[in-house]
């Protein structure tokens, strides 16, 4: 299966935060973070103070007003609905266009997994990257409180800034 989405970027985006692969609800509702159970665009809404966006183009606002950058490690795998850990055959996005027309210094890996995929492709771009605590319903052994804490802690800074 193929990556669906393009990249969201700007040539002001100082964060990047990438994702494993799109969920089934993703790829239906057209967009990253789909799934209802997902609490990505809560997390972003609360350290961005903002109201939750619902169309595609409010998220693509959020983000790029508040210079992140969103895509995901693969771009292309073979998947069984949407569990990461089946994902077997997978080919990595190439991050270097991106890169070179942003200002990304942080990379922020949304999920262990995310950040396992990447590595094993093992590029080494000399940007400081960060995994943090996935916000998929698989992990609701973590709080949205919890989530939208120990992501604050690590964007916080970069946001306000």
């Amino acid at each position: 299966m193929n990556h669906p989405f393009d990249p969201v970027f700007d040539s002001e985006s100082k964060i990047l935060i990438l994702g494993t692969f799109p969920s089934v609800k993703s790829r239906e509702n057209g967009f990253y973070y789909g799934h209802p159970q997902n609490r990505f665009w809560k997390v972003i809404s609360a350290l961005c103070m903002s109201e939750v966006p619902i169309t595609i183009a409010a998220k693509k606002q959020l983000l790029l007003s508040h210079k992140i950058a969103l895509w995901d490690v693969l771009r292309s795998c073979e998947i069984v609905g949407s569990s990461d850990a089946s994902i077997t055959n997978a080919f990595p996005n190439d991050l270097s266009t991106l890169i070179t027309h942003s200002k990304i210094t942080l990379i922020c890996f949304n999920g262990k997994r995310a950040e396992a995929l990447f590595r094993s492709f093992s590029p080494n771009l000399g940007i400081e990257m960060i995994t943090l605590p996935s916000t998929s319903a698989a992990n609701a052994i973590v709080s949205l409180e919890t989530l939208v804490k120990r992501w604050d802690e690590v964007l916080g800074p970069w946001i306000q800034s």
